[in-house]
């Protein structure tokens, strides 16, 4: 498969590590998020630069995805796998306190974003005969929290459930779908909880290179098989 890789989020945590990791192993990549200073600064911690391809873009736009995919082809001519890592959460995320225009915002990035993403890209993996969907899920989505709220909760389990349908149907495609669960990670989306944890617990947690490690795993297995789902989480 073409080592052209599409990652999502790539403006910070894990999408970043990803961006990093794929780099270090002789891929391209196009990163995508909204801010296209974080993704510039992203670029320059791969080392190699020129192998970063700069693409700002708000997922929850499905116009917007399939201009980025557009711009993509133009500049590789093919895609290998796509990481969606992006994902938001809101402070007020309880029943208490969701808003409809919030539990919105976080359907339309970590759900409707995802779906996008796929659809853009999924042709121009059958076209090649093959590629690796990497969606960054969150064991939110195996069993309900209420410290992820019902947004949240509801987005994952989807999310999950467009992988497994990607393995339902494009296996004939040579296309596989792998959903990476895992449970805390040092990220920036803490930021967004009604309390952020302080520095010590955020230390124990996982940290965003160990969810890349997880991705090449999943990236990196012979075309003939597939890790379907994976669950990770601090020890």
């Amino acid at each position: 498969m073409p080592k052209i890789a599409v990652i999502t989020g790539a403006g910070s945590g894990v999408g970043r590590a990803c961006a990093v990791r794929l780099v270090k192993e002789g891929w391209s990549v196009a990163l995508v998020g909204r801010r296209e200073a974080a993704l510039r600064e992203t670029a320059s911690l791969t080392g190699d630069p020129s192998r970063a391809m700069i693409s700002a873009c708000d997922i929850a736009d499905p116009a917007a995805v399939m201009k980025m995919a557009a711009d993509v082809l133009d500049r590789f001519g093919e895609v290998g796998a796509l990481v969606h890592a992006a994902g938001t959460n809101i402070p007020k995320r309880s029943w208490e306190t969701l808003t409809i225009e919030d539990y919105r915002q976080v359907i339309d990035t970590n759900l409707n974003g995802a779906f996008y993403c796929v659809r853009a890209l999924l042709p121009v993996m059958r076209k090649k005969g093959g590629g690796t969907i990497v969606l960054i899920v969150s064991d939110a989505g195996i069993i309900a929290n209420a410290k992820a709220g019902a947004a949240y909760v509801a987005s994952k389990f989807a999310e999950r459930g467009l992988a497994q349908s990607i393995n339902a149907e494009e296996r004939g495609n040579g296309i596989r779908a792998c959903a990476i669960s895992p449970g805390d990670i040092n990220t920036p989306i803490l930021e967004k909880r009604p309390v952020p944890p302080p520095a010590d617990a955020r230390e124990k947690m996982l940290q965003p290179e160990d969810v890349a490690e997880c991705v090449m795993l999943a990236i990196n297995l012979p075309s003939r098989a597939v890790v379907e789902e994976l669950v990770v989480r601090p020890r």
